[in-house]
C-alpha cells in the first residue's frame, strides 16, 4: 500500500512538472523584442524593434491593433490614464489612444544614440502625478506633461540615459553611462544627491546601463564595472557593494522577502543574496548572459537567458523546477553549444575582428534570447524573446 501511494504521488509530481511550463500562445513580431510588456485589463503592451508598439488580447494572443513608430522600440511601454507612453530609438516619446491605437502626442529628444553592441535597451517612462518621466540618449532625464506631451523639466547628465527611472517618495532614482547615479526632486528635477560607481580598472567610467530597485530601505542597481551596489535612498550614502569579477552587471535586481535577485552577463551566473548584507544565499551557473529582471510566483524565482530558455527556480534552494526553451533555442543550440551545455569548439564569442563578434553575438540571438524583464499575472509568465515572439506561458 505503501508502495501504491509512492507511485501515486510520484505520478501526480510528474504530471504537475509536465502540464508547467505550458505555452498559451505566442505572437510573431517582425524582428527582436527586447523590453518587457504592460499589462492593461484584457491587453499586453510591448514594443519590437521593428518599429511597432503592439497591444495583444492577453487571453488570445489576437493583434488588437499597432502603432508605427520611425524606430526600433526598444523599451517597456507604460500605460496611464488611457495613454500608453513609449520610447522609440527614433528620438520620439510617444503616448498613444490605449483603446484605438492612434496618437495623442509625441516629444521629440536632441536624438538617440546606441553606445556599444551591448546597449540594447533605452529607458523606459515612468509616470507620477500628471508626469511622465524618461531618460535619452541626448544625456537628459524628461519630465513631460502626460497629457499634451510639453516638458515640464529635464535635466542633463554626462552621458546617455537609457536606463529606467525608478520613482519612490516623490524622487527619479535613475543612471547614466556617465557611471553616476542621480536621484532627482520628480516635481522640479532638482538633484538631491548623485552617487559616483568605484569604477573598473577595464570600466572606469563605472557606467550604469539599466534601471534600479528599492526595498528594505535601500536602492539596488549594477554597473558595468562590475558591481552590484546598495545604496540609501534618502542621503546617496553606499550601503555595500558587491563585486562579481569579470563580468559586467545588467539586470535590475529583483527583491523578495529580504532577498535580492540578479544574473550577471559574463560569468552567466544567477544569484540569490541576503539584501542587507550581500551575502551569497545560492548561485546558479549558466551558459549566458541574463539582462533582464527576475519575477516571482509563489515559491519560483523566474528569469530568462540569453540562451533562449526561461529558468523556473526554488527561490530559497536555488533549485531548478522547469525550463521553458524558445523554438529558435531548440533549433539553433547545436551552432552554440555541444550536448552538455558548453560552447562548440568553433564557436568564437569575441575577435580581434569586429566581424568576428558580431557573427558571435548574431549566434547568440539566433537562439530566441530571453533579453527583457519578465511579467507574471495569475499563472501565466509573458515575455518578449530575440526570435521576434511574444510567448505567454503557463508556470
Amino acid at each position: 500500500m505503501k508502495k501504491q501511494l509512492f507511485f501515486i504521488l510520484l505520478l501526480i509530481s510528474f504530471q504537475l512538472t509536465c502540464a508547467a511550463q505550458t505555452q498559451v500562445w505566442k505572437f510573431k513580431t517582425k524582428d527582436k523584442i527586447v523590453g518587457a510588456a504592460t499589462i492593461s485589463e484584457n491587453r499586453i503592451l510591448f514594443g519590437s524593434q521593428d518599429g511597432f508598439l503592439y497591444s495583444i488580447d492577453k487571453s488570445t494572443g489576437k493583434e488588437q491593433w499597432k502603432f508605427k513608430t520611425q524606430g526600433q522600440i526598444r523599451s517597456t511601454p507604460k500605460f496611464e490614464n488611457g495613454k500608453v507612453f513609449v520610447n522609440s530609438s527614433d528620438g520620439n516619446i510617444y503616448a498613444v489612444n490605449a483603446n484605438s491605437g492612434e496618437l495623442v502626442w509625441k516629444f521629440s529628444t536632441a536624438g538617440e544614440t546606441q553606445v556599444d553592441l551591448w546597449d540594447y535597451y533605452l529607458s523606459s517612462p515612468k509616470t507620477i502625478d500628471n508626469l511622465v518621466i524618461v531618460g535619452s540618449g541626448d544625456h537628459q532625464v524628461y519630465a513631460l506633461d502626460q497629457q499634451t506631451g510639453a516638458k515640464v523639466w529635464s535635466y542633463k547628465t554626462e552621458g546617455v540615459v537609457h536606463a529606467d527611472p525608478l520613482i519612490n517618495n516623490q524622487k527619479v532614482y535613475i543612471g547614466s553611462f556617465d557611471g553616476s547615479f542621480y536621484a532627482l526632486d520628480a516635481k522640479t528635477g532638482t538633484l538631491k544627491w548623485k552617487f559616483k560607481t568605484i569604477g573598473d580598472a577595464y570600466f572606469p567610467k563605472g557606467e550604469i546601463q539599466n534601471g534600479a530597485s528599492i526595498a528594505n530601505d535601500m536602492v539596488y542597481f549594477g554597473s558595468r564595472d562590475y558591481n552590484l551596489y546598495a545604496i540609501n535612498p534618502e542621503t546617496g550614502t553606499g550601503m555595500w557593494n558587491m563585486k562579481e569579477r569579470g563580468s559586467w552587471v545588467i539586470a535590475t535586481p529583483a527583491q523578495s522577502n529580504k532577498l535580492t535577485y540578479f544574473g550577471t552577463s559574463d560569468t552567466h551566473s544567477f544569484y540569490c543574496l541576503d539584501a542587507y548584507s550581500s551575502d551569497v544565499k545560492w548561485k546558479m551557473s549558466l551558459n549566458e548572459r541574463i539582462y533582464g529582471q527576475a519575477a516571482f510566483y509563489e515559491n519560483l524565482v523566474l528569469f530568462g537567458c540569453f540562451n533562449g530558455k526561461l529558468y523556473a527556480v526554488d527561490k530559497l534552494s536555488g533549485k531548478t523546477f522547469w525550463e521553458f526553451q524558445t523554438e529558435a533555442s531548440k533549433q539553433n543550440w547545436s551552432v552554440v553549444y555541444d550536448e552538455k551545455g558548453h560552447f562548440q569548439p568553433t564557436y568564437q564569442y569575441y575577435g580581434n575582428d569586429m566581424s568576428i563578434t558580431l557573427k558571435g553575438e548574431k549566434q547568440i540571438m539566433d537562439l530566441g534570447s530571453i533579453m527583457g524583464s519578465l511579467i507574471v499575472e495569475q499563472n501565466i509568465v509573458y515575455f518578449g524573446s530575440a526570435d521576434g515572439y511574444f510567448y505567454a506561458v503557463r508556470i
